[in-house]
C-alpha cells in the first residue's frame, strides 16, 4: 500500500473521467486522502470518500477562499467555477461534515501571502483576516481532536508563531517549500513534512536529506505538480510513486523503505 496524503479529486479537472482515475488508483493499491479547499469541495471530498474504498477526506477552507474585498483574482478552471476570496468561514457547516467516519483531518488550512493587495495597510488587514480564519480552524481541529493539513506560501514565520500556541495539535506542512531551519521548527512542534512534485521544480534536496524518513509524508496535490516522469499534464494519485522514487534517490535508500515508512507515518497521523 502507498498513501497519497493530499489529492483533489473533487476538483473540476476530473469531471470527465473521475471514476476512471479512482479505478486506476484502487487498482495500483494507492490509498488517497481527498482534501477540501472550501465548503463545496470539502463536502464533495466527503461524498467521494464515503462512496469509494481506499479514499478518505479532509475538510477545511484554504486561505484563497477567505472572503475579502481587498483583492481580486481570476478563477482557477482546474478547481472549478469559483470566485476566490468569497466564502465566510462557517464552523457549524464544517462540523456537520465531520460526522462521516471517512473524515480524517481538518485541511487544507493555513496562510498564503503570495497574492496580496497593494499598500501596507491593506496588506496587513488582508493577512490579519487570514490569520483569524486559520486560528478558527485550528480551534476546530483542537475541539474535534483532529490532525491538520497546513498550506503555507510565503508565510512560514507567521504559521510557526501561531502553531507555537497550539502545541499538542498534530499535522503536516503540505507541499513544504521552506528551508531546513523551518523544517526543524515544524518537527519540533510535532508536525510532519509533506513532500510532493514541487521537488521536481525546487531544490529541496538538503531538506529531504536531513528530515528523518519517520517525519515525511508523501503526496501529489493532484491535479497540480505533476512529476515529469508521469508523461501527462494532469497529476493523479498513482503518480505519488515518482515522489517516493525521488526521495529514495536523494536519501540513497530503497523505494520500498520510503514507501513502507511514509505509509506508516500517514496511518499513524490520520488513524487509517
Amino acid at each position: 500500500m502507498i498513501i497519497d496524503t493530499h489529492s483533489h479529486l473533487s476538483f473540476k479537472a476530473y469531471d470527465k473521467d473521475r471514476d476512471e482515475v479512482i479505478k486506476r488508483t484502487q487498482k495500483e493499491g494507492v490509498v488517497c486522502i481527498d482534501v477540501g479547499t472550501k465548503y463545496e469541495t470539502s463536502k464533495y471530498a466527503v461524498e467521494l470518500a464515503k462512496k469509494n474504498e481506499g479514499m478518505y477526506a479532509a475538510i477545511g477552507m484554504h486561505p484563497i477562499h477567505i472572503k475579502t474585498d481587498l483583492l481580486k483574482l481570476k478563477m482557477d478552471e482546474e478547481e472549478g467555477a469559483f470566485e476566490p476570496f468569497g466564502e465566510e468561514f462557517d464552523k457549524e457547516r464544517y462540523k456537520e461534515l465531520v460526522k462521516s467516519k471517512k473524515v480524517v483531518a481538518i485541511g487544507e488550512i493555513g496562510l498564503d501571502y503570495y497574492y496580496r493587495p497593494k499598500g501596507t495597510a491593506k496588506t496587513e488587514k488582508f493577512k490579519e483576516k487570514q490569520r483569524e480564519v486559520f486560528i478558527s480552524q485550528l480551534n476546530l481541529a483542537k475541539e474535534l481532536n483532529f490532525p491538520v493539513i497546513i498550506h503555507c506560501r510565503m508565510a512560514h514565520d507567521d504559521i510557526i508563531k501561531i502553531l507555537e500556541n497550539y502545541k499538542g495539535i498534530a499535522g503536516v506542512i503540505h507541499c513544504f517549500t521552506g528551508n531546513w531551519e523551518q523544517a526543524q521548527k515544524y518537527m519540533d512542534l510535532g508536525f510532519y513534512i509533506g513532500i510532493n512534485g514541487i521537488i521536481f521544480k525546487l531544490d529541496l534536496d538538503e531538506v529531504i536529506k536531513k528530515v528523518p524518513l519517520e517525519k515525511i509524508l508523501t503526496e501529489t496535490d493532484c491535479p497540480y505538480l505533476t512529476p515529469p516522469a508521469a508523461g501527462t499534464e494532469r497529476n493523479e494519485p498513482i503518480f505519488v510513486k515518482y515522489v517516493i522514487k525521488k526521495i529514495a534517490e536523494i536519501k540513497n535508500i530503497s523505494f520500498e523503505k520510503v514507501a513502507d515508512i511514509t505509509t506508516q507515518n500517514a496511518k499513524s497521523l490520520f488513524q487509517i
